[in-house]
């Protein structure tokens, strides 16, 4: 039986859990492909997978659905770029040869491995031809989640939106396509981030370790919190009349509370939870890549063997951009 290296997820815990490890090949069934995995990502929501970061009490009905003692699905990526080596029967979508990127969702493993089998209908599509595997695999966890959350704040021309943590994976993607939705656009980031950001699009940046964005007296239609650490109240504040507050985290019961008290008191809305999935936002992120809008920002590019040393990274939170995962 032909075998591949994968990192395996074998406990919940520190970054050591993430072992490599020798394990049979998959095959395509009919209305599958194999992809040779040439590069992934280590995001927030793979380290949140390792460690069982969530919330109670979404933390019960969770551990049921992932793994009680482990994760179910031990193999972790749900980025991916590579190459269809093989299809089954059924397929008519891809063709051997064909260069892709997009997401794992549905397919039981990650790519975290040398090979990968998902299913043709998945949220998969050729890779922008202006960019290579690395710079591509991080295209959809950020981009995709961006996109989601700045359709919901009904994000256009003219606006003017805050986006909180401007420097990571979901943010750097947030800021460009906001600017491509023709709105005035702040970023909040770190000092050591700021000239990034700037150079992304945004109009105004707001180091957050020298001012803080709820005391300058600005309201904006719409505040992004792509990282689940902004003052709630204080955000609040902030937004216009009509304004949206997102957060791309699993909203806490408190959390939800408080947005169903904004909405009886106010006409501003607080949007939360994870982004949905489809084909048709993939399509459209890379033609804004293929045009020029889009480009990702990869902090640092790891060898697979240096999987625990990526997820160590990345736990720590000050990541710019994206962090990849080279495989083949």
């Amino acid at each position: 039986m032909a075998t591949m290296k994968a990192a395996l997820c074998t406990a919940y815990g520190c970054p050591e859990v993430m072992q490599i490890k020798d394990i049979p090949k998959p095959v395509p069934k009919e209305n599958e492909i194999l992809v040779k995995v040439y590069a992934t990502s280590v995001s927030s929501a793979d380290i949140r997978m390792r460690t069982f970061n969530v919330p109670f009490p979404l933390s019960l009905p969770f551990r049921l659905f992932l793994g009680i003692r482990s994760p179910r699905n031990k193999i972790f990526g749900q980025d991916v770029a590579g190459e269809v080596t093989e299809i089954g029967n059924a397929v008519t979508v891809f063709q051997v040869g064909d260069q892709i990127f997009g997401s794992t969702y549905g397919s039981g493993t990650g790519a975290n491995a040398e090979y990968l089998t998902i299913k043709e209908s998945a949220v998969l599509a050729k890779k922008p031809s202006n960019l290579d595997y690395t710079e591509s695999a991080p295209i959809f966890f950020g981009a995709h989640t961006a996109l989601h959350f700045l359709k919901k704040g009904k994000v256009s021309k003219n606006q003017k939106i805050l986006i909180y943590g401007a420097s990571g994976s979901i943010g750097t993607y947030a800021v460009q396509i906001a600017k491509y939705l023709g709105a005035e656009v702040t970023g909040v980031c770190s000092t050591s981030h700021v000239e990034m950001v700037k150079s992304l699009g945004a109009d105004k940046v707001i180091d957050y370790t020298k001012e803080s964005f709820f005391k300058n007296g600005e309201t904006y239609d719409v505040i992004f919190d792509t990282v689940g650490k902004s003052p709630f109240f204080d955000c609040v504040r902030s937004l216009s009349d009509n304004g949206f507050y997102l957060r791309a985290v699993h909203l806490e019961v408190l959390c939800i509370l408080k947005g169903i008290w904004v909405g009886l008191t106010s006409k501003k809305k607080v949007i939360g939870g994870v982004a949905g999935e489809d084909v048709e936002s993939l399509l459209f992120l890379k033609k804004l890549i293929e045009e020029g809008h889009l480009r990702p920002v990869i902090d640092r590019v790891y060898p697979l063997t240096e999987i625990v040393e990526a997820h160590r990274y990345v736990e720590k939170g000050h990541k710019a951009g994206n962090v990849i995962i080279k495989i083949n």
